[in-house]
């Protein structure tokens, strides 16, 4: 006789069905502590959300939400410069689809694994929802690394990449975009191949260059993004960021669009970091030196620590993996802007943090904070912005170039600022109402995990059992 199992944890108190759901993921997915740490934020945010919707608890929802769709592994053989013969990881993550499309990026760099993906994955997913925007969530990549790679073994990963991951998306279908290590240079190349395989021109991946689709603001989007959310949470402490001394780690695309954009709003930023060490200039990042990073950076592809060789006055601190702090957070500042990686920030940097004088966190990485140091930022009553709220706009604005692609024009780059401005602003009431609502008025991370999810959820019923 057959047998089934019931993974339905719906007939005990709510409290109960969390931690069960909770206790199911760790041990249906070991070795994933990422992913283990995306859900236990959202569901921890959700507690009070099942005691108001029991219809979540008896339809299944959590089981069902941490769950991916369809997750795709592939293998992706290429050729170096010297004809050698490489071999990657491909992988793509379809988590949710109730709501749109799966959209998300690619991410091309040693560490992806399939923990990681997965947890980009799931926090893509409420990121999408709250853009206001019809998108499910998706994420991607390969442990490939194009750092040291020449433009030819890029173009050849990249070719082989897509001719596996061709059939699995589409622009009604799944609709990927960069993340770190997948630029301009690498959607070129991962468009071409698409278009070549299928005859198609269609907007299947987005940052896209402007000459053939692309959309303007859209390399900017994330860094403008979250720089907009750190002002709307100042408003709303009738402060503003101008004058401010900010912290900005990173110093690729979304590292930099934060120092211009915090530039534009007369802020000064006074760091930037990369897997080296990290710069503290106590003079201030200008537009001059900004200029120079970005020419370091993405045209010379060099390391941060020039920095320090090439303007007087600043200091180079060299990465130490012995080190139980990153010494970039115990810099004395106002605003944290952490745009490098997941977890770069951990309850000793928060103590440093708050020590030093900062009043306001906008996260324009992935979860670049530890549950610890999230704790420690709530229980301070600082200006906190997850990520899955306040590094929006780069999803943003690919749906807005999807929007452009679908109508076949672009708008101009005022008309798409502006619509990013406005996504950010509504992010940032929906967040503040949620919150309120659900009675944890200015706790953020619980405004943009039930925000998120509701919208979310409330589709999945709709649909039915799939």
């Amino acid at each position: 006789m057959a047998s089934t199992t019931n993974t339905s944890f719906g007939k005990g108190r709510p409290d109960e069905y969390i931690d069960a759901v909770m206790n199911q993921v760790k041990a249906k997915n070991p070795a994933e502590p990422e992913f283990h740490q995306a859900v236990q934020e959202v569901l921890e945010s959700l507690r009070v959300v099942l005691h108001r919707h029991p219809e979540f608890q008896s339809a299944a929802l959590l089981e069902r939400i941490v769950e991916p769709e369809r997750v795709i592994l592939f293998r992706v053989p290429w050729f170096d410069d010297r004809g050698g013969m490489r071999v990657n990881r491909g992988f793509r993550i379809e988590m949710n689809s109730a709501i749109g499309p799966y959209k998300g990026g690619l991410r091309f760099h040693p560490s992806v694994n399939l923990g990681i993906l997965k947890f980009l994955a799931f926090e893509q997913v409420f990121k999408n929802s709250l853009t206001t925007l019809m998108m499910g969530g998706g994420k991607g990549g390969s442990d490939f690394d194009p750092k040291g790679k020449s433009d030819g073994e890029v173009m050849r990963f990249c070719q082989s990449f897509m001719t596996e991951l061709c059939r699995h998306i589409g622009p009604d279908t799944d609709v990927p975009a960069g993340d770190i290590g997948v630029g301009g240079r690498e959607i070129g190349f991962l468009f071409g191949q698409y278009k070549r395989i299928r005859n198609e021109f269609t907007g299947v991946l987005t940052g896209k260059g402007l000459n053939w689709g692309g959309s303007l603001i859209r390399p900017e989007a994330t860094g403008y993004g979250c720089v907009y959310f750190a002002d709307e949470m100042l408003k709303s402490r009738k402060d503003s960021l101008a004058g401010k001394l900010c912290l900005v780690s990173g110093s690729g695309n979304v590292s930099q669009y934060t120092v211009e954009k915090l530039l534009d709003l007369g802020a000064k930023p006074i760091t930037l970091s990369d897997s080296g060490g990290i710069i503290y200039d106590p003079a201030g990042i200008d537009r001059e030196k900004l200029a120079w990073v970005m020419d370091l950076k993405n045209q010379r592809r060099g390391r941060i620590s020039e920095y320090a060789e090439k303007f007087k006055g600043a200091d180079f601190v060299a990465a130490d993996a012995n080190r139980d702090h990153n010494p970039m957070w115990a810099i004395k500042a106002d605003c944290a802007f952490p745009s490098a990686t997941q977890n770069e920030i951990n309850a000793k940097d928060a103590a440093n943090m708050l020590k030093n004088g900062v009043k306001v966190v906008s996260e324009g990485a992935n979860m670049p904070s530890t549950l610890d140091a999230t704790r420690l930022f709530l229980e301070a009553n600082i200006l906190y912005g997850p990520a899955k709220a306040a590094n929006a706009g780069g999803v943003a604005t690919s749906g807005l170039e999807m929007s452009q692609n679908s109508m076949r024009l672009g708008w101009t780059r005022e008309e798409v600022d502006k619509r990013l401005h406005g996504i950010m602003c509504s992010i940032h009431k929906t967040c503040a109402e949620t919150a309120e609502t659900y009675g944890t008025p200015g706790n953020l991370v619980n405004g943009a995990n039930i925000g998120g999810f509701l919208k979310v959820a409330n589709a999945m019923l709709d649909q039915g059992l799939v």
